[in-house]
């Protein structure tokens, strides 16, 4: 399977499966269109048939996932030639005028609608229920998750643990089918994640002050972890049993370490999913699978994320990796940073930094780790919260880097890659301005990364001028592509495909950021200038709807991980005319809702992709920023990070598989 430059002037660009079908013209009726759809082959794994249906807890009902979105084959393990990213989904339109609203049921569902974090324009009201108009569920449970959340997350774990139950006379909802997996207690209404962050201070209940350890000086990321004393068994908050215990990881050893051997070009997967076929899940990684001793011997670890719930998070790691040194980078303020610093409080050999958020509505939504072995350094670059429920029936993606070697003291190299990786990631950890940091700083600095091939493009608060508006944010995209990317013959008819899960507020019209600076920097391609017909470059836009999430393995409270303020979504209804409904069927991840968010520049046909990135960054300008003082400066409100694919960093040919259809599940490299 191989990667081959292919197409009109010598552009480069890898090629998925053959015959895939074309995107249909949307219909100028004023009914919604029929559903169209995009089909092309898993690139790793056998090609998906229908799922069969089955039913489980909680009253609703689904069928077998598919990947949304970006779908990837679950397993980026691969051939002899090496992995290829799919594009594996269905393309669904949700109509072709902007003018229906957003309550509006038609052939594609309503629009999911629930809490969002990210708007600029309006302060969030926490009362108002995440995502559909399902009654709340009463009082607060006794067992209502410690680790801090959004309100859009909290009203999904009451629905979870209290269900609405409908009743057979109930006209307007009928009872989805749920799809039926080895366990039943894979089953029910699971707690489900918010991405972008409602801002935690205005949202947590109150609570005590503790006294926990804040890390202000270099973090002993290399020293023995402090032994704890006495036995601190960490108590279940969750309504679920703790099957995480349980959770077996991706088979026996040996296939894990498989795996790794067949030397996977990409090092993009998917990561397990409960409740759908076996061979769905083959490559595919559970964070137990990460943090393995297959991987290496920890000697310690930075966990970097949004949402935490740590007693979870200790339970990954391999006995006798428990105790070793854990920096948690987060992002949590007043109540929410009491509380994490209470999760934290058992575990001695955890030690934590807060990330400066000095812009309002800012969020740490960075999802990532530095692992240290004994025998080299890991990066993983991922998708999830650090949260049972965002490691059980979603879709996401992880990026996991080589083993990098430790450089001789007297080496003069500088272990440098041809994407300038190391020094982006230090320039990334850099920007925290923060003291614990520095330590893994050195340590970076100490390895090998030459081997890496992707790009590294991150978000961090602040305004930018000049020429440091090109470090961050779209317009980093924007530089790498023009610097590395080929131009390519009629590329106007190239689409970008857009995939995320929770959106922001960008204005009353298209012009005012999404199709204007945002767009600009995704349709850039080559150094030449300003191309006549960018403007006419299609956007699809891929968020799953309110089907989606009632279907889905968790019900109803999957929309929870799926924030979009219906204050913010009244004022945009343009945005609607370039949706499009979530599917992933050859991953067999229809039905576990994306919380990856995938970019891709895509052939007309689907078949070839100009680009790819996998990213924590939503679609919002508090993520990918938005100009300032006509065009002078950049603000950025949040941090992010993700890795782009383009082909000129991959000598070897290969091919890609990518996680999404248009619902673009499968994701091509």
């Amino acid at each position: 399977m191989g990667h081959t430059p292919s197409g009109g002037g010598g552009a480069e660009r890898w090629n998925t499966p053959p015959a895939p079908l074309p995107l249909l013209p949307a219909r100028t009726s004023r009914r919604p269109a029929p559903r169209r759809h995009l089909r092309t082959r898993r690139c790793l794994g056998p090609s998906g048939g229908r799922p069969g249906r089955g039913r489980g807890r909680g009253g609703a009902t689904s069928p077998e996932p598919r990947p949304g979105g970006f779908k990837l084959r679950a397993g980026a393990g691969g051939g002899p030639e090496g992995a290829h990213l799919v594009v594996a989904g269905r393309l669904g339109s949700c109509g072709s005028g902007s003018s229906r609203s957003m309550s509006q049921e038609g052939d594609y569902g309503k629009w999911t609608i629930s809490s969002s974090d990210e708007s600029e324009e309006e302060k969030p009201k926490l009362d108002k229920p995440s995502t559909s108009s399902l009654p709340h569920a009463g009082p607060r449970a006794a067992n209502e998750p410690s680790y801090t959340c959004s309100e859009a997350r909290k009203v999904a774990y009451k629905r979870k643990i209290s269900p609405v139950k409908f009743s057979n006379t109930d006209s307007q909802v009928s009872s989805p089918k749920r799809q039926r997996s080895g366990s039943q207690e894979d089953l029910g209404w699971c707690l489900s994640s918010s991405d972008d962050e409602l801002q935690l201070e205005t949202q947590q209940k109150q609570v005590e002050n503790v006294v926990v350890r804040e890390e202000h000086g270099v973090s002993s990321s290399k020293g023995s972890a402090t032994q704890r004393t006495g036995n601190h068994s960490p108590p279940a908050h969750h309504g679920f049993k703790e099957e995480e215990e349980e959770y077996e990881t991706s088979g026996e050893g040996q296939d894990i370490w498989d795996m790794l051997a067949k030397g996977n070009p990409f090092q993009f997967y998917l990561t397990r999913v409960s409740g759908i076929k076996p061979k769905y899940n083959s490559g595919a990684l559970h964070i137990k699978d990460i943090l393995s001793p297959l991987f290496g011997t920890l000697v310690s670890s930075a966990q970097f994320n949004y949402c935490f719930d740590v007693d979870w998070l200790i339970k990954q790691y391999p006995p006798e990796f428990r105790k070793k040194p854990i920096l948690l980078v987060h992002g949590d303020k007043r109540e929410a940073k009491a509380h994490l610093h209470a999760q934290a409080k058992p575990y001695e050999n955890i030690s934590l930094c807060q990330a400066k958020l000095d812009i309002a509505f800012g969020t740490h939504h960075t999802k990532m780790m530095l692992l240290l072995y004994e025998e080299g350094l890991r990066v993983v670059i991922h998708t999830s919260n650090l949260i049972h429920a965002d490691w059980h029936q979603k879709t996401q993606g992880i990026w996991l880097s080589p083993l990098y070697p430790r450089m001789a003291q007297a080496t003069h190299r500088s272990g440098e890659s041809a994407t300038h990786f190391k020094a982006d990631l230090i320039s990334y950890l850099m920007a925290y301005n923060a003291a614990p940091l520095k330590e893994w700083i050195d340590t970076i600095h100490e390895h090998d990364l030459s081997e890496t091939n992707v790009y590294l493009i991150g978000s961090t608060p602040g305004r930018f001028q000049g020429s440091h508006k090109d470090n961050w944010g779209h317009f980093r995209l924007r530089k790498l592509l023009r610097e590395h990317a080929s131009s390519i013959t009629k590329g106007e008819s190239w689409p970008i495909v857009g995939q995320f899960s929770s959106i922001g507020s960008m204005g009353a019209d298209d012009s005012k950021w999404l199709c204007s600076e945002f767009k600009e920097s995704l349709v850039t391609l080559g150094k030449e200038s300003r191309t006549p017909g960018k403007s006419a470059v299609p956007l699809h836009l891929i968020y799953p709807s309110v089907e989606n999430v009632r279907t889905s393995l968790e019900g109803y409270p999957a929309g929870g991980s799926l924030p979009y303020s219906i204050q913010t979504a009244e004022k945009q209804n343009w945005l609607h005319s370039y949706f499009h409904k979530w599917m992933a069927d050859t991953s067999g991840r229809s039905n576990a809702m994306p919380h990856i968010k995938t970019y891709m520049r895509s052939s007309p046909d689907f078949s070839q992709i100009a680009w790819f990135l996998v990213t924590s960054a939503n679609l919002s300008k508090a993520a990918w920023g938005a100009l300032e003082k006509n065009g002078a400066q950049l603000m950025i409100r949040s941090y992010e990070l993700g890795v782009l694919f383009l082909p000129s960093a991959f000598s070897s040919p290969a091919r890609v598989c990518i996680p999404l259809t248009l619902n673009l599940q499968c994701v091509l490299l």
